[in-house]
């Protein structure tokens, strides 16, 4: 079973995901459907079919997070020691050497990506090329809008 490496804080978010999940929605959808079907015949309950199907979405949700959670590998960055090294966690500052534009990222797990909000996946062409890396190394990415250079000016464990 190949561990899922995640942030404390994804790890939160997933577990309260779940919690919602398990304790709000599946509740409501098991009312719904039992309305439903008080409605009589459920061959032609378009409510009955609509609840049934939300079961079913809810169902495979529940499983997926249970999954991950199960699988996670929680890395705490405030639980290494600092260094100029680009870790998954790390939040990395790049120079684009082409537009000498300045960005920041910070290395998370999968499910808490969020590019506007400054997260990258570590799996991402960007995350899989900035690992391992330090300070004042550059680094080539092949991106799906081409080829992208950058140059790591800070890395941050915190």
């Amino acid at each position: 079973m190949d561990r899922v490496p995640m942030t404390p804080e994804g790890h939160r978010a997933l577990q309260a995901e779940l919690k919602h999940h398990l304790e709000v929605l599946r509740p409501k959808i098991v009312k719904d459907i039992e309305e439903a079907r008080a409605h009589g015949d459920i061959s032609e309950n378009s409510e009955y079919e609509d609840a049934k199907h939300r079961q079913g979405l809810c169902e495979a949700r529940v499983g997926d997070l249970k999954g991950q959670l199960a699988r996670a590998d929680i890395i705490n960055i405030e639980d290494m020691e600092p260094s100029d090294r680009v870790v998954f966690g790390a939040t990395v500052q790049l120079e684009d050497l082409d537009t000498e534009e300045t960005v920041s990222y910070r290395i998370v797990g999968v499910d808490q990506a969020d590019v506007a909000k400054g997260m990258i996946s570590f799996s991402s062409p960007i995350g899989r090329a900035l690992i391992g890396k330090r300070v004042d190394d550059e680094v080539l990415v092949i991106t799906p809008g081409g080829r992208r250079s950058f140059a790591v000016t800070d890395v941050q464990y915190k």
